[in-house]
Formats: structure tokens, sequence, C-alpha cells
């Protein structure tokens, strides 16, 4: 065998271009006897096991360091170090309890996403009937080797890449690794160089499954050398971004840090200079740092996203990786799968035609609740046309609980519920016994089976299948009252085509109607007196024997709300694309129907095939990806390189998916979101967010909450801001003029923390804003606080350190003690935070339209704030732990006055910036 000499192992064929005895030469087998158990022994040792290998992993440790790289723990890290530094050891276990809890949360959540390897290894953990030395026997599949002979038969998990050398009936359900919604029915043809997987029908891949039929084939292909294994290799390669939210509060901690670093060593340098002592300066730079530290963004963060989670759940959407509900509301594309996301994943026949009417079949899936309506109910062809379809036919239907599914072939299962809703009875297969059949191939291209007939007791031929080898078949048509016609071939194609360009799945149905005496029928060979006895049955019994009776059209219906949240995320400036393992003309057909398609828009370049895209110059591939809006018979990788396209110009990507094949694209999106119905583990586990609906309409919602997260987060950060550089500046200011210091670090921290809690985390219960999705999405490049807003922080800071210092030296002037005088300056921080909490309920309306009890978490919050002043201030046992005292009903007033003016400043900052924040 020809080795790879860089790994030792065979060199990779095209197998599915060639012929199968060349196959079996290249691989040194035997196509009857398969591998002797010893040659299959050293092969072993040279290919290893049929299983995908484990991705190199840093252990828990290195995830447990990873939480830890980011600028503002280390901020954090560095606030606890001080205040630890300062004897306050209580707030510098608080502060390091919240990076512990965060690193915790961190850590659980990626070591979760990390599994998606591991199920994706346990998709090939199945069993194997192989022939070795020409025994069959069963083998765990971990144990094949190329070259061995392997059978599969309907229900099997084909468990390595086999080039099939026979087939009877073969369908494969392939679309966890190709995205093709219907079965694929296998042969053994030799294919041209260059075919895409979903198109190669000689070969059957590892992890997919087989539907109907049997079929052998030698493994040419195991573990990482398999389809399955590049998918494997992809979702290693492919690296988990970080979200929009995560980026902004790193460059913003990184500015902070400059800044408090800054700030805090001019603070030191001027007071060395003054001759201030050094150890009284370096508590005030200490107490600078701290007071520019905003302990509570990390808490706030978390509980905000987590908040987001909850509502989201209620909505059907699982979020597995807290800062994925963020990056929602920042999405400005989404790429959905086709099959099961926009559409039903239930094949429907949607029309019916026969020669002389046409008719729409109502409902949709496979619940038999609809009706046929259009034409003669009691059509003779109509009646032969369900019934064909009903009885040629390997599907069950299944009800369990209130939901209907398919055993089988999902085209031959939506038969079977058309004959339903038009009445045939469930009893109509036992009704008319099988007596033979001739199962479907590709190179027949139909089905046709031989049935007992109960009202003539004669011989009855039924056929289902592709129009133009069916109709070949046929020499007449049957009419609606039962005589036969000569068959008009042009009417026929032409109405097939008109189907077909609907974007439906066209099959013909056709009839050899027993004797009317009810005797055998003619030409038919008698096997003894009763006609139900076995009988030769093959494809010269039915060439011009045949009459034709209908077409049956369907199609995987679209969901009945995706339409309206495609045209509800259009509305808020994402654009949706649509990523299909089907053929371009049904996809174009279902974008067609759910708006995806922009009108007006030329059709050049809207659609593209995998065909398309390989061919596509790479200058040229930015733009045409961008350009189109449905993607066509795409493989993993160009599903992966769309993403990554999309995300090269600058755009958030949301990238649905429910199979294999969609891990790696769900691992590189900025946001993956796996189906939880109908999806594949490797999905779940490889994606952000999960399904529990499958419904694209979901997605329209989770992005409604990402977006009401976004602005919650932001509401925090623009409200918490002012009072961290308030506080660095009343110490800044003290510094610079050598007057002492109008609040002490311990008072900072008191500040920060219980107005974190009480006051600033309720915003993360905040309603969301109207009109939240009829704006476009956030520009990724846009960073998290606008112009407009560092207006109003420090506009807010300046009045904080104006209003303290006025406060502080009033007292002071009134003869007032340093600790009521350092009271009043705490309690004017708390009343101006308090006050301007409530603008900050919305950033650009004012208080009075936001409704004052619209959150009562808010109401709450502040009450308990208030009793925390309280307490801070009346307290003996709080006066000694933060050096506090009494205040007078005037100084209340001073600080009421002060809390008052800021809110109006910010009313009318408001009012002057009439525009979307």
């Amino acid at each position: 065998m020809p080795l790879d000499t860089g790994t030792g192992r065979p060199a990779p064929a095209a197998h599915y271009g060639l012929a199968a005895h060349e196959v079996v030469l290249l691989l040194e087998t035997d196509p009857r006897r398969g591998l002797s158990r010893e040659e299959a022994a050293l092969r072993q040792e040279t290919y290893g096991p049929n299983a995908l290998p484990a991705a190199a992993r840093g252990g828990w440790l290195r995830l447990v360091l990873r939480q830890f790289q980011h600028p503002l723990v280390h901020i954090l890290i560095a606030a606890g170090a001080i205040t630890a530094a300062l004897g306050e050891y209580v707030d510098s276990a608080v502060i390091f309890g919240v990076v512990l809890v965060n690193a915790l949360v961190g850590y659980l959540q990626e070591a979760k996403a990390e599994a998606a390897l591991d199920s994706l290894r346990a998709m090939v953990h199945t069993t194997a009937r192989v022939v070795r030395g020409g025994r069959e026997e069963t083998v765990p599949s971990e144990e094949l080797v190329p070259g061995d002979l392997v059978r599969v038969e309907a229900g099997d998990k084909v468990p390595a890449d086999l080039r099939l050398l026979r087939s009877t009936g073969l369908h494969v359900d392939e679309s966890a690794l190709t995205g093709e919604s219907v079965p694929v029915a296998k042969d053994d043809a030799v294919l041209a160089p260059g075919t895409p997987v979903a198109d190669r029908l000689n070969m059957v891949h590892s992890g997919t499954l087989v539907t109907a039929g049997d079929g052998s084939g030698i493994v040419v292909a195991t573990g990482p050398e398999t389809e399955l294994g590049e998918i494997h290799r992809l979702v290693g390669a492919a690296a988990t971004l970080a979200t929009p939210l995560t980026l902004k509060l790193a460059a913003f901690s990184r500015v902070l840090t400059v800044v408090i670093i800054g700030l805090a060593a001019l603070t030191f340098a001027v007071g060395v200079a003054r001759d201030q002592g050094v150890v009284d300066t370096f508590t005030a730079a200490v107490a600078l740092a701290v007071g520019a530290i905003p302990e509570g963004l990390p808490a706030a963060v978390t509980i905000t996203l987590a908040i987001g989670v909850g509502r989201m759940a209620k909505r059907r959407a699982l979020i597995r990786r807290l800062p994925a509900v963020e990056t929602l509301g920042s999405t400005t594309d989404i790429c959905s799968d086709k099959t099961g996301t926009l559409t039903e994943n239930q094949m429907t026949v949607r029309k019916i035609w026969t020669p002389d009417a046409l008719y729409e079949v109502t409902g949709s899936g496979y619940a038999p609740d609809g009706a046929v309506r259009g034409g003669p109910a009691a059509s003779v062809a109509l009646h032969w046309t369900l019934l064909a379809g009903a009885c040629c036919n390997d599907a069950a239907l299944r009800h369990e609980g209130d939901r209907w599914s398919v055993l089988g072939d999902p085209t031959e299962g939506a038969l079977l519920v058309a004959a339903r809703k038009a009445g045939l009875p469930d009893s109509v297969r036992d009704d008319h016994p099988r007596l033979a059949a001739i199962p479907f191939s590709s190179d027949r291209r139909y089905m046709a089976t031989l049935h007992h007939d109960p009202v003539t007791g004669g011989q009855l031929v039924l056929a289902k299948g592709a129009v133009e080898e069916l109709s070949a078949l046929c020499t007449g048509r049957l009419g609606a009252d039962g005589t036969v016609r000569p068959l008009d071939r042009d009417a026929l194609l032409a109405a097939a085509e008109a189907l077909a360009a609907a974007g439906l799945r066209v099959l013909a149905t056709a009839v050899r109607l027993p004797d009317p005496a009810g005797a055998v029928a003619p030409d038919a060979p008698a096997t003894g007196p009763d006609p139900r006895s076995a009988v030769p049955f093959d494809d010269d019994r039915l060439t011009g024997r045949l009459v034709l009776t209908g077409l049956q059209a369907m199609l995987d219906p679209p969901r009945a709300a995706a339409a309206a949240a495609v045209r509800a995320c259009h509305s808020a400036g994402i654009t949706v694309r649509m990523i299909t393992g089907d053929h371009a003309a049904t996809a174009r057909s279902i974008a067609g129907g759910l708006d995806l398609l922009p009108t007006g828009a030329a059709e050049d370049g809207r659609v593209l095939t995998g065909r398309d895209l390989a061919a596509l110059p790479a200058d040229a591939y930015p733009d045409a990806v961008d350009r189109a809006r449905v993607y066509a018979r795409v493989s993993p990788e160009q599903k992966l390189r769309l993403v990554e396209a999309l995300q090269d110009r600058g755009r958030v990507v949301a990238m649905t998916g429910d199979g294999v094949n969609d891990a790696p694209a769900l691992r590189q999106a900025d946001i993956g979101v796996a189906m939880g119905l109908g999806g594949t583990e490797v999905a779940k586990d490889a994606a952000d967010m999960v399904l529990t609906d499958d419904d694209f309409a979901t997605i329209e919602s989770a992005v409604e909450e990402g977006r009401g997260v976004f602005d919650n987060l932001t509401k925090f950060v623009v409200w918490t801001l002012p009072t961290n550089m308030g506080e660095g500046l009343v110490i800044l200011v003290a510094i610079l003029l050598g007057a002492t210091l109008p609040i002490l670090p311990t008072q900072i921290l008191w500040i920060n923390m219980t107005t974190a809690v009480a006051l600033g985390l309720m915003l993360a219960f905040e309603p969301k804003e109207p009109g939240i999705m009829t704006r476009a999405p956030r520009d990724p490049a846009r960073p998290l606080l606008t112009g407009t807003l560092i207006v109003r922080v420090l506009l807010v800071s300046a009045l904080l350190v104006a209003g303290s210092w006025w406060v502080f030296s009033w007292e002071q002037g009134m003869g007032s003690g340093l600790a009521e005088s350092r009271t009043a300056a705490v309690n004017l921080f708390v009343a101006v935070e308090l006050v301007y909490l409530f603008s900050c309920r919305s950033l650009t309306r004012p208080v009075w339209r936001i409704g004052w009890f619209s959150n009562p978490w808010v109401v709450g919050g502040v009450l308990a704030q208030v009793a925390g002043q309280l307490a801070l201030t009346y307290l003996p046992v709080m006066n000694r732990l933060f050096h506090t005292a009494p205040l007078g009903a005037d100084s209340w007033l001073r600080i009421a006055g002060v809390a008052v003016l800021t809110s109006a400043a910010v009313a009318a900052h408001k009012y002057l910036q009439r525009q979307p924040m």
C-alpha cells in the first residue's frame, strides 16, 4: 500500500473516483472474504484505532489561570491588596470574593464548552459488521482498519468511511455531515474527480445513518482520516472569540488602569513635593486608587448577564456562556441553517397533480391534520395516486404524546401523511398485502411493489419515482373517471417543471390495475391457487405496462413564525443569511418565501453554491460573500470560511446549526446557536446558545433580550463612573490644594460597595427600551461609551466634586467637626448617586417618562440604601468604624439641593442631546 512519508499512514486517495476493483487492489483486500485477522491486526498497528484523537489540553490549571488574564481582574486584585494593606480586611475579602466567583463561573463555562470534542469522538463509538477471512463477525468500530469489508443495513450508524461495492435500495441520512435534509440514495458508480462530499453517492461516511436498504463496502479511511475526522480538526482549530462586551470592557479597563496609576502617581508626587509627609501622601494616593476602581462592575456584569439568561430561558433559548447574552445584542449578521430552523424539518406534500386537476394539500409537518382540496374529490386518478404513495412505501408514522414522527425516509413519510389527510384508512397497507418489491436504486430511480387486490383478487402493481424514469414505463394516464387515455408526456413534464421551479420535490406515481374480472392480471404467471403466493417480479414486468396516475410535490415547509422573525431582524438592521446543504433551487424557493432575498435586487450573486464559492478568486471572495444571502450545497470548510469572511469585514456573526458539519462554524462564530430538539450533541457543545424549540423566531427574541442586556450594562457603567471619577478627583484636588481629605479610604469603600449592590445592580432588572428592535445594531467598532455619554459622565463627576467640596467646606466653616464634615460629603456622594440612578434608567428619555415604579427593584434598592446611610450617620458603632458623625436637618437640606441640581443638569443634557445613544 502506498504510504504518506510524512505520517507513515497510507496516502489518501479519491476513492470515489476509482472503480471498485481498483479500490480493492489499492487497499490489497478481498471483495468477498475481506482481510484476514492477522492482516487486520498488523494494519491496526499502522493505522491506530478508528477513533478521533483527543485534543491537546492544558488541564484544569490552564483554565483556572485564564480566568485571571483580564485587566479589570488585575485592577480588582490590586484593590483587594490595597484594602488589605490598609487593614480593611472585610472589604478586601469582598473584593477577592468577587474575583473568585467570576473566575469560577468562567472556568465552569469554558470547561463545558471544551466537551464538544469529547462528544464528537463519542459519535464513532459503535460496533460494525465486518467480514474477515470469509466469516462475518461483529467488532467494536475502533478495531476497523482500511481494507476491511463492512456490511451496513437500515438502522446502522456507519462506522468508518466506506467505498461501496454493493448497494440494494441503500439510503443514508447525511444531514449531520453535509446538511442535506433528504436521505441520499447510494450506488457504486464511479464519480468524477472533485465531486463534493454531499454528491459522493458511492461513499458512505463515518457518523451517518442508514435509513433504508443495505450494502457493503471497503473501509477507505478511519479515525482522523475520515470526513468526520476533518471536521474534528476544524472544531479544534476554530478559535473561541472574545465577545463585543469583553473586548470593550478590556479596552475600558486598560484605559482605566493607566488613568488610575497615573493619577495616583501624580497625587503622590505632588504631595511629596509639597512636603506633606510620605505616609499621608501615600494614604491619599491609595484612597484615590480605591475610589477610582469600579469594584461593583464585575458583579454587575455577571448579574446582569445572569438575569438575561433567565429571561432568554423563558423564551426558549438556553445560554451556555454568559457573555453570549450581550453578543446577541450586537449581532449584525445571522447565518441560519435552513433545515429545522427556518423550516419544520418535516417533509410535507403541498400539491398533487393529476392529468385532470391540481390539488392543494393543507396542513404542515407529519401530523395528519389537513385536507386535499381544489379538484373533484371522487377522482379515480387522485385515489390511485394517494394509494400508490401509501402502499409503495417502507416508512411508518409514529404518534408519541402530541408529537408525530416518521420511521424511515422523510419523503415516504410525507406520502403517508398525504394519504391520511385525504381519508385513506390506517389499514390501507394491510388491506393491500405486499407480495414482492423492486427496491429503489439510483440507477432505476423508482420503486415498485406487487400487491394482492382485495376487490378483484388479482395482482396490483404500484410504483413511485422520478418523473422521467417512471413516465418511460407508462403508455397511458388515468383520468378522474377511471378511463385510461394516451399519455401526454409534454404536459406531464411541463407540470413537473412548474412544481420543481417552486422549490418542490416531485415524485410521480403509476399503477397497473388488476383485471376487472377479478382474475390474476393477464400475463402475470400464477404460482398456485392462491394469487398472493410468491411470484417473480422484476423490471421487465413494468416496461410499457403502467398507467400514470399523477404527481405529488413536497417540501420541508418554512416555520410559521420564521418569516415574521426574518422581517423583524431586517427592521433591526440585521442581515439574515441562509446556509444549507440542499440544492440551490430548493434553497432559493425557501428564501423567497421567507423574504430573505432583497426585493428589487439583482438575482446574480444572491444565491451561491459551494462550487461557486470554490471558484471565486481570493480578492473577490469577501465582496461576493457579503452580497449573497443564500449559500447552497456548502461543505463544513466553506461554512467556516464564510463566517471568517464576514468577521473580517467587522461583522458580529451569529451562526445556527444542528449537525456535526456545523460545529466548526458554530465554534468560530461570535455566537453559535445550536438546535436543542434535532441537533447533535456535538453542535450543542460547540455552541454558545441552544434553542429548545429549534425555531428561528426564538433567535429574534434572544436578540431582543441581548440588546436589552447591553443597554442595562451600559446604564450601569454610565451610572458608576461619575462616582469613581468624582472620588478620585476629590482626593486629587485635596492634594493639589494641600487641604484635608474630604473623604477617607474606608468611607470610599463604603460608598462604592453599598451603592453598587443596593442601587447600581437594580439597573440589571430594567425593562427593555421601547423601539429596541427598530434601531440598527451597535457598530462593533463603537466604544462602550459614546461622546455624548462621556460628556454626561464628566458633567456629573464635576458636580460631585464641586458639591462635595462645597458641603465639606460649608460644614467646616460653620464650626462642625472633621467627622461631621466628612459625613456630609459621604452622604452627598450617595444622594447624588441615588437621584442619578433614576436618570440612568434611560439614557435618552427624561425621568418622568420612564415611570417611577416600572422597576420595583429600584425602589427597593433606594429604600435599602437610605436605611444604610441613616445607620452610617446615626449608629454609634458605625460612627466608630467609619469615622462618621450625626448630621442636622440643615446639612440634609444642602445635600438634597445638590442632588436636585444634578438631576436637573442631567435632564437638560438629555434634552439638548436628542439622539440615540
